[in-house]
Parts: C-alpha cells; structure tokens; sequence
C-alpha cells in the first residue's frame, strides 16, 4: 500500500538532477576543482602505459639497467602523484557536500512547516521522513562519487581511445567493436532501473512509516495484543521491498556482465592479433605493451558505467522525490485585498457565508460547511455544539487558516483574516485541539510555545489550567515530557494543551472540546479558572457536555454543516428537540417522539 502521491510522468534524468543546481551553486568552485583534479589523476594514470612503452623499446631492448630504474623511479612517482591528487579531491568535496545536504534537509523542514493541513492529511509521515533522510544521503553520496567520476570516466575513456588509436588503429577499432552494444544496453537499464529505484525508495517511505506509526501506537498494539498482525504486516511491506532491491540487483548484475564482458573479449582480441602483428614484425614489442597497458587502464572506467548510472537513476529518483515536497504549495499569505472605506467595523469573530470542502473532496460532494453565518461579540463565549461529523472542528480549524475557506469570509475585528499575515493572525488566536499534541521537550517549552515570556506567565497559565501538577514533577516544569507526551496521563496532556493556548494572553481563544478527558472533579476546577479567562476573551468553544456549554455566553448549534440555532443554552433546551437529545443523550426514537 502505498501512502505517497504517484510519482510524476517520466522525466530526463539529466534534467532533474539539474535542479540541485541552486544547491551546488555556491560550493561549485571547490566541486570544479576537485573533477579537474581527478581528471588531471585519471590522465595521469594514462601515461603511464606510454611509459612502460618507452622502457621495454629502450633500456629493457638495450639492456640498459640504468634506464629501468629511470622508468621504475617515473612509474612511482607518477603512482604517488595520481594517488595524492585523488586524496586531495577527496578532501575538498567532504566539507561542501555536507554542508550541501544540511541545507537542503533545513530548507525542506521549512518548507513542511509552511505547507498547508491538506497537504499533510495527504501525505503519510513516513514518506516525508525518508525524503529528509535516506533521499539526502543518496543525493550527497552522488554529488561526491558518480557526479564526478562520470565526467572522469568520460574524458579518461576518450583520452584512452585516442592513445590507443594513435598507437595502433587496427587494434584501437577492435576494441571500440563492443561499444554499440554497450550503449544499447546503457539506455535499455537506465529506463528499468529508474523504475525500480522509485519504487524502492517510495516502499522505504511506506516501511519507515510503519515502524513510525508501530512506535507511537505501541500501547495499543499491546493493549490489544496486536504485535504479531503487526509484524505480519511489517514483514509484508519488508519482502516486498527485498523483492524491489533483488530485482534491482539482478539489473545491476546484468548491465555489469554485458559491460565487463564485452571489453574483454576485445582486449583479448586485440591480445591476439597485436601478438601475431609484433611476430610479422608490423608492431613493436613495446606499443603491443602500451596498447594492452591503456585498455586495462580503461577497464575500471568502462566497468564502472554499470554501478554509476545506477547510482544516478537513484539520485535522480531521489531529487525527484524531494521536489515533490519543495514543489507543493505553501500557505497563501494575506491577500493585502484593498481596505473597504465606509460603515463602522464590527468587532468580534465573525463567519460571513462560510462555505467550506476540503481540496481532495470528490467531484460534486456536498461541502463539508455550506454558508454559514455567525458572530461573536468582542469579550463573548459562543459554545459550538453539533452532532459527530457535522463540521465543528472543521469550522474552528478555519478561524487560524488551517484550511481556507472555499466561500466566504471570516473577519476579527471587522478585518478579513486573510488581509492578515499568519504570522499576525496566529499571534491573536490561540488554539487547543481535541487531540493535545506535545513535542519531546520540558512542560515549560511545550507551554510557552504558545506565548508568554518568563516564569510568571507560565505559572499563570498552568493555575488556569489546574496543570500544577507539573511543579511536582521530578524536575519541575524542566522535566522532559518524552515524545507525544506519553509519559503523562491524557488529562494531564489536555491541560498542559490547554495552558499553551492561555499562556500568551491571546485576543482570541478557539477550544475544540478541551475539557474531554478531565474528570469531574479537575472539569469543575477549570472550569472556574477558566471563566475568568474568558471574560476578557472573545472564545469559540466546541463542547459536547453540558458543563463545558455552560462556560459560554452563548450556544450555536452546527447540524449538516449549517447554523441551525443560535441562543443559550436554557433557551436551546427549551426550544431545540434536536439540541434537547445532543445534551440529554436521549435514545434517537425518543427525539423522534419529540418531533
């Protein structure tokens, strides 16, 4: 099962590893001169043949001692100059390519973070996580190695040919006879293998998600005794991932047989007729050696091509991976729509027509919200109430621009929210979800990363929320609450959740059911803190018990995502059978009966 968008239409490989170029940009001084360096060592490397030709036609053929050691002296430094100049290269790629990967791992974590709640509803974490990590890595262990040996290899093969033919023709075009065949089944793996290198990689995203999500939900898989459909299911995903990596393997394999193969049935051609030229007398001795010297020079070169078009179609498949993220829209910023001149600017939160259907909904579904009306006076609390799915959560996601509305308009303070920045309207509106998420940090940071600035504030919010259980925690407030926060109780996360949403003093207050997972006694106690938060806070607040409905001023029923009712509470009661049953919990036929 796979949990990413599917992969695009084929593209060039060269054109999309031409996107990191941004990337490489301002490392690419250093990257130049490492390829040239190494272009400098393969050719050296290739003169070497020429002089083994000059030794075996001079002093070995005079019997001349002096002269090989001469030759032997040329051969050791040439070996330690090639060696010192591919260690140099070396060297100046580590740094730049690392610092290449850092910044594209910082720039995709932005970018997540700017990325709209569509987005991530999409998209399984897992899938995310692997194109931060294993994508990367595959993309810095390209830049180092196959980028520039591909060049390398290139040029030191043309080099090659070039000697090789000035030396002997006839048997420079025998060895050029495999190259057709080798290009043919060039083309023909990089297509195959492009296809098998996306899906591995997209199955790793679907494995780490797995493990992820195993992770997370480790108390219910053993709550539920769960573990081994768990590990059926992991080792499912794992197989089917061996199997992509052997088929690969077997592609690799494959190209690498056709690849070595073929050249050495040419050198050893070349072998053959050089031999019977040197005994007719044509060759000599020594350019039979040259020759045989320089085409086992380009046996590493040639063999190479296999692995390092393999790693570019990973590299490639990764890059493309990559820019699916960085390519997705981020959230729109203000709309800087012009000011409207004229008429006072009612103040409060106010919903004008909202209409509201999330951007994957199917072709001519009905929205989830369909022209919703409501206001909220400044310093009032509105309870939102409604049945399961019809809307409330959806509707309070839409007050800090977790979703945008598909119709209509919500203003604070007689101002579109949209004419705001997020960075602006999140500063006014504090949010607790239903589900209370904290980060792997102290209580006191995951608090004030709702706001405040210092001690005061956090104790503040923490009374508020009757959250001073943290105080006794083994280091105070600076304990670590451990990742997702389960090291707490639900109700103490729901407090600590609600106490991040107060801490800042926000201007508005949206509180999808923060009260859920309280008992009665610490509900009671809130309860009474948080009334005197209230009252200097216009508040959204989504309830479905009676005791949160009656912190609000005011009750708006939500029923098939339109405004059914609007009152307090007592007059809902009263007057509303369908609002009398939410409350009551009567049976369905005994709202019927109402009816």
């Amino acid at each position: 099962m796979s949990t990413t968008p599917s992969p695009r239409e084929p593209r060039s490989t060269v054109r999309t590893l031409l996107r990191l170029w941004p990337y490489v940009r301002p490392v690419r001084t250093r990257l130049f001169t490492a390829a040239f360096i190494a272009v400098l060592a393969s050719c050296i490397g290739l003169v070497i043949p020429l002089v083994l030709k000059w030794m075996v036609d001079g002093p070995i053929a005079d019997r001349d001692p002096a002269g090989v050691w001469l030759g032997a002296l040329y051969l050791l430094l040439l070996g330690l100059a090639e060696a010192l100049l591919f260690g140099f290269r070396r060297w100046l790629v580590a740094r730049p390519l690392s610092h290449v990967e850092a910044e594209m791992r910082a720039d995709l974590y932005r970018h997540l973070q700017r990325l709209p709640i569509a987005f991530h509803d999409r998209w399984a974490s897992g899938q995310l996580l692997s194109r931060a990590t294993t994508d990367l890595m595959l993309l810095r262990m390209f830049l180092a190695f196959p980028l520039t040996f591909l060049l390398v290899n290139g040029v030191t093969i043309l080099v090659g040919v070039i000697i090789m033919l000035v030396q002997d023709w006839t048997l420079g075009l025998v060895i050029l006879v495999p190259a057709v065949p080798v290009l043919i089944t060039c083309v023909v793996f990089e297509k195959q293998y492009s296809r098998a290198a996306r899906q591995a990689q997209d199955q790793v995203g679907d494995l780490t998600t797995v493990v992820e999500e195993s992770v997370l939900g480790i108390r219910i898989i053993k709550g539920f005794g769960r573990h081994r459909s768990q590990a059926r299911a992991f080792r499912e995903l794992s197989g089917k991932l061996r199997g992509t990596e052997l088929h690969k393997a077997r592609l690799l394999a494959a190209i690498l047989g056709i690849i070595v193969t073929l050249p050495e049935l040419a050198i050893g051609a070349a072998l053959v007729l050089g031999a019977v030229q040197v005994a007719d007398g044509e060759l000599s001795a020594g350019t039979l050696v040259a020759f045989l010297s320089t085409a086992l020079a380009l046996r590493w070169p040639v063999d190479s091509i296999g692995f390092l078009l393999a790693m570019s179609q990973e590299a490639a498949t990764a890059t493309e991976r990559y820019f699916e993220v960085m390519d997705a829209e981020p959230e729109s910023g203000a709309t800087a729509s012009p000011a409207k001149d004229g008429g006072p600017r009612e103040g409060g939160l106010r919903f004008e027509n909202i209409t509201f259907r999330y951007p994957d909904a199917p072709e001519g579904s009905p929205p989830v919200l369909d022209r919703v009306d409501l206001h909220i006076r400044p310093g009032e609390s509105l309870a939102l109430v409604g049945a399961t799915g019809s809307g409330k959560t959806t509707l309070t996601a839409l007050v800090p621009r977790l979703h945008e509305v598909t119709d209509g308009r919500i203003t604070l303070d007689g101002r579109d929210i949209r004419d705001m920045s997020r960075e602006e309207l999140r500063s006014r509106v504090a949010v607790a979800f239903e589900e209370p998420t904290l980060f792997s940090a102290t209580v006191g940071e995951n608090v004030l990363m709702g706001g405040g600035s210092g001690e005061e504030d956090l104790d503040r919010a923490l009374a508020v929320a009757q959250a001073d259980f943290a105080h006794a925690l083994p280091q105070g407030t600076a304990t670590q609450v451990g990742e997702q926060g389960l090291s707490l109780s639900g109700g103490q996360r729901q407090r600590l959740a609600l106490a991040r949403a107060v801490v800042g003093r926000p201007d508005f207050l949206v509180l999808d059911d923060p009260l859920s997972a309280l008992d009665v006694h610490t509900e009671a106690a809130v309860e009474a803190a948080l009334r005197r938060v209230l009252a200097d806070t216009t508040a959204l607040i989504v309830a479905h018990r009676p005791s949160t409905v009656l912190l609000a001023d005011r009750v708006a029923l939500l029923s098939g995502g339109r405004i059914t009712a609007v009152g307090t509470h007592h007059e809902l009661l009263r007057g509303n059978a369908e609002y009398a049953h939410l409350m009551s919990g009567d049976p369905a036929e005994e709202l019927e009966e109402q009816r």
